[in-house]
């Protein structure tokens, strides 16, 4: 057991006795973080938008000052989510800030192991080059006498964070180049 003197008594109970005043006085922890908040997205630019994780649609408001996201929060006015978020829709400005952030797209050529930054329309270009080269060489008209118009050469797979609609016009552009290997990722 540990030995206490006088003095040191007198220190503990006065600093328990400041402790307990200042607690009993109502500090309140919420209202400094409360302000800590406010000074944080002072003279920020907001911009209402929908959380792209689920197909929920829940309302964030985006701070944005000097081109930088600073803050979000759930929008209090949202009809779906009214302020509140769930872990994910907390986290979401981490998209935009993340050093892991992949802004341009990246290309390694065959037989290469180093990646590239590329172009946009170079690599959009190219995609849409691949699909059509793969669909022509591998696009099956007729199998055991009946049509089936598909290609087993290309597959599909979808995201969680895509929305209804957002799945409803893959699903009929997928169908329409005739893919048969359409699948989710909740599925994997």
């Amino acid at each position: 057991m540990m030995e206490l003197s006088r003095r040191q008594f007198l220190k503990l109970s006065g600093a328990t006795a400041a402790t307990l005043a200042v607690v009993e006085l109502g500090f309140d922890p919420k209202k400094a973080q409360a302000e800590s908040n406010e000074f944080k997205i002072a003279h920020s630019e907001v911009t209402p938008t929908i959380c792209p994780y689920c197909s929920v649609g829940c309302g964030i408001l985006v701070h944005v000052k000097d081109g930088d996201v600073v803050y979000t929060e759930g929008d209090p006015d949202h009809p779906i989510n009214r302020g509140t978020l769930c872990p994910k829709g907390n986290g979401i400005r981490q998209l935009y800030t993340s050093e892991k952030r992949v802004e341009r797209p990246k290309y390694r050529a065959p037989g290469s192991t180093e990646w590239e930054e590329v172009d946009w329309d170079w690599a959009l270009g190219r995609i849409a080059e691949n699909v059509k080269k793969t669909r022509d060489e591998s696009f099956v008209v007729e199998e055991d006498g009946m049509t089936v118009n598909h290609t087993e050469a290309i597959a599909n797979l979808g995201g969680a964070a895509l929305e209804n609609e957002e799945v409803y016009m893959i699903q009929k552009l997928m169908r329409g180049l005739g893919l048969t290997y359409i699948e989710h990722q909740a599925r994997i």
